[in-house]
Formats: structure tokens, sequence, C-alpha cells
């Protein structure tokens, strides 16, 4: 471990090396409801309660998909009409894009081409494109035009028509050509890195304070295509590992995170590329723990196989689990989140916020101790986490959900927040040591209690639980099947 450290403290003294913060988007308040349904919108799941939020199969029998034999069936996020819910002629209304966007909560900036051009990114663990507002458009407003690719010595065009698009349940999208430029993150220099310039966006795209998006995942999972064929190019990580001025021990990327409701904290979450921060480990007072990732699906995945709550073993044998910095939740089993909820005064399940609810009144002391595995250690979720945001006047709303249909567990930020990630892509492993805050602010904040807090339920009138739950839904969508 030890000549890993000093590998890459060379490392930083050769190529000045340095943090990258990670700041919180200052327009973005915190939302349970639209958390849960970006994660939905994002992996497809469906609720396993009784949600009004859900994906349903549809199916086109237009005259031309008719006229050449073929039936195409798709998927839309919609919600069930919360008024008059019995009223079979009442349509449920699609989620709207905005709602369903990259949930990531924090912003970094890199550089891009020469001379470099700043932008600000999602970083996201959990997909595998870079993407960027691009100025070489006529459809987006000025104020959405970041990247100049004509400003940039070092800007390549495709040389095989390249082309990419981000398409969300309502029809929104995000699209364009793709180019190849030098990008700097950290400090490091990426060459020869694809860039995907968005030149044609959705209305619910061309607003909000990210430039785009950093893909940290595995480039299974890149959206780029050539003549209509998918043509994955490499990530940034992978593009950094093939040069020859990155050793093997630092072959990886960093992340820690902390508490939004800590103003000491607020500028201390960060990145690094290249490097582990030694200082941060030791202040653990453990060795990393590490485990081996299974990247056949793209994704950081390991297993998970156990869980504790108050030190009581839950049962979730061969269960797995996915580290993703682009969603806010940790989203486990159904017998897990039960298992979490049983143990916590007074909370509930939502039909209305679809997810699990905290009195607004409980302390920390009555909060359990929540633990799930990386490999083969287990991690507290650190007790202020399991607090995400107000749902209305009287609530939380629970940083822990249940996963649905997901075959696998999602740690989101509300886990992350707990662990200091080490992301190392080139031993193809993950590894993490505890970072639990001193202090757990569990306070209501006063004033942040609104009914609905900015959850993509329009409705703000009626109190939790108002609705009745799964007849009515059955009868607001009795002619649809729902996956």
């Amino acid at each position: 471990m030890c000549s890993m450290y000093q590998v890459q403290s060379q490392l930083r003294q050769d190529l000045g090396l340095h943090k990258v913060q990670a700041v919180r988007k200052s327009g973005r308040k915190l939302d349970g409801t639209k958390a849960y349904v970006s994660a939905m919108a994002r992996y497809g799941f469906n609720p396993t309660e009784e949600s009004r939020f859900f994906h349903l199969k549809k199916t086109d029998l237009t005259k031309e998909f008719q006229r050449c034999g073929y039936t195409r069936h798709w998927e839309q996020l919609v919600r069930a009409p919360q008024e008059r819910p019995d009223d079979p002629q009442k349509d449920n209304e699609p989620v709207p894009a905005e709602d369903q966007q990259y949930d990531t909560q924090y912003l970094c900036e890199i550089g891009i081409g020469t001379p470099q051009q700043k932008v600000k990114l999602d970083f996201d663990t959990g997909s595998a494109d870079l993407w960027v507002r691009s100025r070489d458009s006529s459809l987006l407003r000025k104020a959405d035009k970041k990247f100049d690719p004509k400003k940039s010595e070092t800007f390549q065009e495709s040389k095989t028509g390249q082309t990419w698009k981000i398409q969300y349940g309502d029809g929104s999208t995000a699209s364009g050509t793709v180019g190849t430029d030098m990008i700097t993150v950290g400090g490091l220099q990426i060459k020869n890195q694809a860039i995907e310039l968005a030149t044609r966006v959705s209305s619910a795209f061309s607003s909000g304070e990210a430039d785009g998006l950093l893909g940290l995942a595995f480039s299974t999972i890149n959206t780029i295509e050539s003549d209509g064929k998918p043509d994955p190019q490499p990530t940034p990580v992978e593009n950094m590992i093939s040069q020859d001025d990155i050793p093997k021990d630092a072959e990886l990327f960093t992340s820690a995170f902390y508490s939004v409701r800590d103003d000491k904290s607020a500028e201390k979450s960060f990145y690094t590329f290249g490097w582990v921060d030694e200082d941060l480990v030791k202040s653990s007072g453990q060795e990393i723990a590490w485990t081996p990732i299974d990247n056949s699906e793209g994704f950081w995945k390991f297993p998970s196989e156990s869980a504790a709550v108050n030190g009581e073993n839950v049962p979730v044998d061969g269960n797995t689990a996915i580290a993703d910095t682009g969603t806010t939740l940790a989203l486990v089993s159904d017998t897990v989140c039960k298992a979490l909820y049983a143990k916590i005064p007074g909370s509930k399940y939502s039909y209305r916020y679809q997810g699990y609810l905290i009195p607004s009144t409980i302390t920390t002391d009555q909060l359990p101790q929540l633990s799930v595995a990386v490999g083969g250690k287990q991690f507290i979720i650190q007790k202020e986490d399991l607090l995400l945001a107000p749902a209305d006047n009287d609530h939380w709303y629970g940083g822990v959900q249940s996963r649905g249909t997901m075959p696998f567990d999602i740690l989101g930020d509300t886990f992350l927040k707990s662990i200091y990630a080490i992301w190392d892509q080139g031993n193809n492993r993950f590894g993490a040591v505890p970072k639990i805050e001193v202090n757990q602010n569990t306070v209501f904040p006063a004033g942040d209690g609104s009914p609905e807090a900015g959850s993509p339920d329009p409705d703000a009138g009626n109190k939790v639980g108002e609705i009745s739950p799964v007849e009515q839904v059955r009868d607001a969508v009795k002619n649809v099947q729902m996956l």
C-alpha cells in the first residue's frame, strides 16, 4: 500500500495533479419523489409498492407500422392522476423530461480543447458518455452554447460520421455529432477523448446549471453510433489508463461527498484522478477494503450479500449492488427497506410521495444504524443521510428506498457520503473506507417543509395518504397493461 501512495505522490508532483472540487448545484432543491422518479427513468424499474409513478408498456399501431407488418413496443414513465383517480376516462400523464434527467447533486469543472474552454459537468459513475452543449448549433439559445469546437486547435471531427442521442420516456431528446479533443481534469490531460456535442436538444434539456455530463462507468454502455450501429468509445478514465504517463497504481479515481446541511462542508466534496487522498484514508483508522467488480453490464457492480439494522442481520444472500454517483438515493431490496423502517418510530410508506416517510420530529437517537456490505465488509450509512429532504411540513422523505423490480441495489449519494470511495478501474476493483461525520444534523429545516417541496406532483392540497391506494390506480389504468 505504501508503494501505491509513493507512486501516486510522484505522479502528482510530475503532472501537477489536484482535487476536482464537486460543488453542489446552487439552484437544485433536494426532492425525494423527483429523485425516485429519476432513478426509475434511468434504470427502467417499476415499484413493488402501490405507487403513482410507473412504467407502462405502449404499443404503436400507426398506419405506417401496420403497412410494414410491424408492431412497435416501448415504455413510458407516467403518473396516475391524483384528482378523480377512479375516472377511467382520465389519461395517465407522462412524466416530463425535467423530472427524469440526471439526478447528480454536484458539478465539477473541466477544461476542453486548446486553449482550454471551462465547462461544468455532472460526473456520473452510472453512465459512459461525455457530452457538452455546443456552440456549433443553430438550435440552442446563446446562453446554452458552452463549448466551441472551432476555437480549439486540437479538436478533430469524427471521420466516420458518429452521432449520439439520449431519449427519455416522454420523447424529449438531446443529440448531436461527435469529435475528439483533449480534456483536462484535476490537472491531468487526457488526449483523443470522444466529445459528444449537443447540437439538438428538447426544451427540457436547454435549462439547468450543468453544461453536460462526464460518464465514469464503462464504455460498453456508451451511446455513440456509426451508421446507426453501436460504436462505443472509451471513457475518459479508459483513455487515461491507455496513456504511457499513467502507472498501474494510478489507474483510478476517487470521490468524497459531504453533507449539504453543514455549512462548513459545503465546498469539501471532491474527486481525484490518478491518486488517492492518503490523509483521508488514514483519518478513517482503517485500511482500504477492496472488492472485485463485475463490469459486464457497464456498471460498478460488486457483491453485497449482507446488511444489518441495529446490528441485527438482514438476509440478502446472493445480492449485488452498484455504486452510482448519478443517483441521489440508496435503493435496496424490499427486505432491507422494510427492516429499516420497522425500526423507525412513526415511519410509513406514502402512495402519494412514492416512498417511505419519517416524522419531522425524529431525533438522532431514534434513528437506527443501517449498514450494507461492499464485498465482505459492511459500511454504516450515517444517520443524517437517512433523512433526505422534507416531503411536507410533517415528514422527511427517506434517503433509503426500495429498488422495486431492479435485480440489484443502487447505492447512490445517500450511501456514498458515508465512505471515501476508490474506483480502481485499472485493477477492476472498488475500494472504500468509512467517512462518518462527527456531527449528525437531523433538525427539520424551518421553512423548507412546503406541501410538495418541488415534487413532480402539481397538486399540493391533499395530505399524505389521502388518495386511496392500488384499487383506484387499477381503475385509472385498467385498459393499459402494466409491466
